[in-house]
């Protein structure tokens, strides 16, 4: 389900616990995200506000971002208007999905100010919006919005707050079911559909689970399927459930028209951070990084198309034995051979059966010169073959090397996908950018790897690409840890800070391993581990290859779950 009017009336229910709370500290990570830290009843809450076009939400959280070194200006201008600040009130707007904070504070002169932020979260329309209700002007927001863009409304410093358009429905919460049945034409079919037209903050999932409860549909059930869930939400009887099948899919509801497992969540903040996690963060990559992974699938098919073009080679290279039996079969018949002929019919004596061969003969060539012809031609097909050999093992490794760096970029952070930039710059695939020997001296510490802890309380770490690995591996890692990687499929380096690990750890450093790889998405994953003495980097070996042995192999399942509950 998205997030729609009644899943902003339950957060904004939820929320009510900050009332009152002040508003320590403002951050703003990405240029459409904010996060508050908010102090209160006795804890600092972390509230994250969205307006990201795809991922556009606001509840409490307790993921960790990273804070840019320089705040933009529109947190810089939060932070002098909220900072230090009391909330007074949190209230959505009837079944809209907006939501306004009523923020005390003081100002320069020490004078009691109040400042509204409000939240809209309309999908590309997402907005976060700080006005001064004395005035009813906006101070700033989090996205411009040019009158040239909608004619509705504009949004920016000093315009006048225009909430969004307000739909003409009925209010779900005073409809009985005599209400349901005038705004319903049960001959018209499509009842969740007409449910969505009719009542206010009715979202098409809402309206497929009020029709599925109502079995068949009439003008006695669906009135008393629709009643029954509205007075449920309207008591604030709420079930966070996520179902994860062929999409994933999350409500304030049990949502029995749903397929997959569904699983159930205290808050519904705890709910949303677990259906968010790392969706927003992977968009945010692919903006960040759609060069990269332009390149990468331009080179890993380049490759695949040189890859075919050499092994046809090899083909034909290892054809040239039969140059070979046609200089042997010419020379042992030389003196059958005149000058002039195009061809000669001699017995094949290679042949077990004792049959004949037809060779073709160039006219103006010697019967000397003709064998010698099929002679250099086989050498020189012997020595392209091997020439062809060698290009193909470089090519395999290419491609190796190419295919682990797309895998780690689909779970790459932000963060990595700036290592893995830097390491496309020094193989020579991307242009080093201006100013580079800068860069390098900022990036000369050692990269940060993630770090996770068994359930028996051993940690353990994860290299999430290239250079990561090779820190981890080749300098970090003591010689008795042991060391962790699927079999034969691109995927991260994992250590274990143990030299005798106990079984659970074992396996749930394995399943981090299944994790983050390219089988991630698959069961019964190999992982093979072995002890850091026995990883070897190859001298000229490209980055994060290495060889090992003495390795024992374990089969495990990744689990998204779990891996959120083993990092630190």
């Amino acid at each position: 389900m998205s997030y729609d009017g009644m899943m902003t009336r339950a957060i904004t229910y939820e929320l009510q616990h900050l009332i009152g709370g002040r508003i320590s500290k403002i951050h703003q990570p990405f240029k459409t995200e904010l996060i508050m830290t908010i102090r209160a009843k006795g804890k600092n809450h972390s509230l994250l506000a969205s307006a990201n076009a795809q991922f556009a939400r606001l509840h409490v959280t307790t993921e960790k971002y990273d804070n840019p070194s320089e705040p933009p200006m529109f947190c810089m201008l939060l932070r002098k208007h909220l900072e230090g600040g009391f909330i007074r009130s949190i209230s959505q707007d009837g079944f809209d999905r907006v939501i306004r904070m009523a923020i005390a504070n003081k100002d320069e002169l020490g004078d009691q100010t109040e400042r509204i932020l409000i939240f809209e979260i309309m999908g590309r329309h997402s907005n976060i919006i700080l006005t001064n209700p004395r005035s009813e002007t906006i101070l700033d927001s989090i996205k411009h919005v040019r009158f040239d863009q909608s004619s509705y409304r504009t949004v920016g410093p000093g315009q006048v707050y225009k909430a969004p358009p307000a739909q003409d429905k009925v209010n779900p919460f005073q409809a009985d079911a005599s209400d349901v049945v005038k705004h319903l034409d049960f001959n018209a079919g499509k009842m969740d559909k007409q449910l969505v037209s009719a009542f206010a903050g009715v979202s098409p999932l809402l309206a497929k689970e009020i029709v599925h409860r109502a079995g068949f549909a009439n003008k006695q059930t669906v009135p008393h399927s629709f009643v029954t869930i509205m007075e449920e939400i309207q008591n604030h009887q709420y079930t966070f459930t996520l179902r994860k099948g062929a999409k994933e899919t999350f409500s304030y509801l049990s949502l029995h028209h749903a397929e997959g497992e569904e699983r159930v969540f205290p808050t519904a903040s705890e709910l949303l951070d677990a259906y968010y996690y790392g969706k927003a963060e992977r968009d945010r990559v692919k903006q960040q990084a759609h060069d990269l992974e332009r390149l990468l699938k331009n080179e890993y098919q380049k490759n695949i198309r040189k890859q075919k073009k050499l092994e046809q080679t090899l083909t034909q290279a290892e054809e040239a034995t039969q140059f070979q039996k046609m200089g042997e079969l010419l020379t042992a018949n030389i003196f059958a051979i005149k000058r002039g002929m195009t061809e000669i019919e001699v017995v094949d004596y290679y042949d077990e059966a004792g049959g004949t061969i037809i060779i073709e003969l160039d006219p103006q060539k010697t019967p000397s010169e003709n064998a010698q012809w099929y002679f250099k031609k086989y050498q020189k097909a012997k020595t392209a073959r091997l020439e062809v050999v060698d290009q193909l093992a470089k090519t395999e490794q290419e491609l190796a090397y190419l295919e682990s760096l797309i895998q780690q970029m689909d779970s790459a952070s932000p963060r990595d996908v700036e290592e893995i930039r830097e390491e496309l710059m020094e193989e020579g695939y991307v242009k080093k950018r201006q100013q580079q020997g800068k860069k390098k001296k900022k990036q000369a510490a050692n990269p940060t790897l993630e770090r996770y802890q068994s359930s028996t309380g051993i940690e353990f770490l994860v290299g999430k690409n290239n250079r990561q690995n090779d820190y981890l591996t080749n300098r970090l890692a003591r010689q008795n840890e042991i060391w962790l990687h699927t079999k034969e499929i691109p995927g991260s380096h994992v250590v274990v800070r143990d030299m005798n690990p106990d079984e659970t750890t074992l396996k749930e450093a394995a399943l981090i391993a299944a994790f983050f790889s390219k089988a991630r998405d698959s069961s019964s994953v190999p992982v093979d581990y072995t002890k850091i003495r026995y990883v070897k980097k190859p001298s000229g070996a490209k980055p994060g290859y290495v060889t090992y042995d003495n390795q024992t192999t374990l089969f495990v399942t990744p689990d998204e779950d779990i891996v959120k509950q083993l990092k630190l």
